[in-house]
């Protein structure tokens, strides 16, 4: 995912997400809307969201069932999210969003400062964690060109022959093994 990825913002009113924009705009990251949760998925299996923020009770596909779809798909299941609710405080929504996975749950009026920077925080830490991944990758493919990576490539080159009493490796007292010590 390029660094260019976009927080979708998900909310079934408009105002909502002008707000949501708006609170959003100074950061300086893409922001993509969509108005509903069939809308939020097909969005995001297309690829290029880095992170959601998402209102939880909307008509059809609510915020709960994007999330569960999404934890069951290899592609979206490490997306951020931040979920939204307008209906106070409600323990067994916060229980079930967290054991989902959900990376903040939030109510709605949104304080657009505490929304920055929890968006800032989790885009920047989506970033750096794809960026690690894709070094990996690239490490991976360069150790596996290595030719003693290779079990079928040429074999370590052969030390020639050995000398009785001295050590195949200099520093060594028997031929490269380490040596154990008793103690009495």
């Amino acid at each position: 995912m390029p660094s260019d990825a976009k927080i979708l913002i998900v909310d079934d009113h408009e105002d909502t997400l002008y707000a949501l924009e708006s609170a959003l705009s100074p950061l300086g990251y893409r922001v993509g809307r969509a108005t509903g949760g069939d809308a939020a998925l097909k969005e995001v299996l297309r690829g290029q969201v880095a992170l959601l923020v998402l209102d939880v009770r909307m008509p059809g596909v609510g915020g709960l069932d994007v999330v569960r779809y999404m934890r069951r798909v290899e592609q979206t299941q490490h997306i951020p999210v931040i979920l939204l609710t307008g209906y106070g405080p409600d323990a067994e929504l916060t229980a079930t969003a967290f054991a989902l996975g959900v990376a903040d749950l939030l109510m709605k009026p949104v304080d657009p400062w505490a929304l920055r920077t929890k968006v800032r925080y989790l885009y920047e830490a989506r970033q750096r964690h794809l960026h690690l991944e894709r070094e990996l990758r690239e490490l991976r493919a360069l150790v596996g060109k290595h030719p003693a990576a290779d079990p079928g490539g040429p074999a370590p080159a052969d030390p020639g022959p050995r000398i009785p009493g001295q050590p195949r490796h200099p520093g060594t007292r028997d031929g490269g093994r380490l040596e154990q010590r008793r103690t009495p």
